[in-house]
């Protein structure tokens, strides 16, 4: 089962900068995600939030690589569901990867809040929606900000700030 064994976390995001990448595909899936993303960055207490909306999961990377120069941590969220042609397979890796170098390559965390999906009913029960199982939205958010929290508290102990 997706999500048994996760951390609950609500970590300090006071002082942090943090910006939401979302595609647009798929609109309830969506709205639930950055609904849940929402919710975690204002229980987290982060005070500076921006969304940035792009066409589709593919686009995420390119936006992400802009931005994360700018913001102390990142979400990503999209959603891809699997169809009858290659075509989930090559969005989905690319976008995993994409987001997974800019994090390397920037240092800034990137909440992966990219949902994978066979179908629809697994998207819907992922998006933190009233009848959903998971909140894929308000988990990406809030690793994101721990681990944004966690650098900036080693970075301080180590005196890199």
């Amino acid at each position: 089962m997706s999500g048994h064994g996760a951390p609950t976390i609500t970590p300090d995001g006071s002082g942090l900068r943090v910006a939401v990448i979302a595609a647009s595909w798929h609109e309830t899936v969506m709205d639930g995600l950055l609904d849940g993303a929402a919710r975690g960055l204002a229980d987290s207490g982060v005070g500076w939030v921006d969304v940035i909306r792009v066409p589709g999961s593919f686009e995420l990377p390119v936006a992400a690589a802009r931005l994360a120069p700018h913001y102390d941590a990142l979400v990503a969220l999209g959603v891809v569901i699997r169809g009858g042609t290659p075509h989930f397979d090559y969005v989905c890796q690319a976008a995993t990867n994409g987001l997974n170098e800019v994090a390397i390559d920037t240092g800034t965390p990137i909440g992966f809040g990219l949902l994978t999906c066979d179908n629809d009913a697994q998207a819907l029960d992922r998006a933190g929606l009233a009848d959903s199982t998971e909140d894929k939205g308000h988990e990406a958010a809030t690793a994101a900000v721990a681990t944004a929290r966690t650098l900036r508290d080693w970075a301080t102990t180590a005196g890199e700030r």
